[in-house]
């Protein structure tokens, strides 16, 4: 199903080419692929619907969604063999798959670029085979990825995200880029794994912020991200380098128990609030109250280079 309208295409043509969802998803389930373009998408796209199929099935799934489905003991799951590509578009309805339990695997790339979502979006129990692409998205109400596995490259780049964002216990076996994201919500990332290399550098958080839990396995960096409230690090692992220079955190901060085994970098990163550290096992001294962007730091810096300067004239004008 392909359907692609041009930037200078009228609200009006873009309302009489109307996609229904019942349409994406009955295309779906018959294997064809999904590209649209400019396009908007009216109805609710519940993935529950789409028909089951044994496990038996379903030969080469990757290594990491095979164990999932033997953890599970799962004998049938929902599939969908096609790609699909939503990019600039609007999506009125919900897009969920609506379980608590099995997997909705996605064994094609998944592309959902520039795409403003109207409705919440819940993709918990989401198997994705191929890379993930929401980048430069906007989600106006929920965005929902519960127990999600990401088994190749996703990409949340410049990502606006809505009300309320969970990533709880997803698990991300290839790298994932959150940079310059901007979560005006709270945004949880609990107990999550990151195996590869995770970047939330230039991040804006909004919300309360939770990535107590999480272990990151490969380099993460948070550099100059903004934290505007509560932020949440106890007893997270940080197996590889994590950088969090420049960083912003104008609320209570918490990285009690946490675990840096590799190289942290706190330079020129700004608290408002003493952090908490407790316990935490880290290179060094743990970082304190305000730093380098502390305002109070920056006067005296400021006050000595005019005393300088000053001495500097009088020292001149005495030759």
């Amino acid at each position: 199903m392909t359907l692609h309208l041009g930037k200078d295409c009228t609200r009006q043509d873009r309302d009489a080419q109307v996609v229904m969802a019942d349409d994406l998803l009955a295309a779906i389930a018959e294997g064809k692929g999904i590209d649209l373009v400019g396009a908007v998408v009216a109805g609710d796209l519940l993935l529950d619907r789409l028909p089951v199929q044994t496990v038996r099935a379903l030969p080469n799934l990757p290594a990491s969604i095979q164990a999932a489905i033997e953890r599970q003991g799962l004998k049938e799951i929902r599939v969908i063999t096609v790609p699909i590509s939503i990019r600039d578009s609007v999506v009125r309805g919900a897009i969920s798959t609506r379980i608590k339990d099995g997997l909705v695997v996605i064994k094609e790339p998944l592309t959902m670029a520039g795409t403003t979502f109207e409705g919440a979006v819940d993709l918990s129990q989401a198997a994705f085979a191929g890379p993930v692409d929401f980048s430069q998205a906007i989600f106006l109400k929920e965005g929902f990825f519960i127990h999600a596995l990401f088994t190749q490259a996703t990409r949340f780049e410049k990502t606006a995200l809505g009300l309320h964002s969970r990533f709880h216990r997803a698990q991300f076996f290839a790298p994932v880029t959150f940079h310059r994201a901007g979560f005006n919500g709270l945004a949880e990332f609990i107990q999550v794994t990151f195996e590869k290399d995770a970047s939330f550098a230039q991040a804006y958080f909004r919300g309360g912020t939770g990535f107590s839990g999480s272990r990151f396995q490969g380099l993460s960096d948070f550099s100059e991200a903004v934290f505007e409230r509560e932020a949440f690090f106890m007893f997270t692992v940080f197996e590889q380098d994590a950088y969090f220079r420049r960083v912003t955190f104008r609320a209570e901060t918490n990285f009690s128990d946490s675990e840096f085994k590799g190289l942290d970098d706190f330079s020129k990163t700004f608290f408002t609030t003493e952090p908490k550290f407790t316990r935490a096992k880290i290179s060094g001294t743990p970082p304190r109250r305000g730093g380098l962007q502390d305002p109070r730091v920056l006067y005296i810096i400021a006050a000595a280079l005019l005393a300088f300067t000053l001495v500097f004239v009088f020292v001149l004008r005495k030759r």
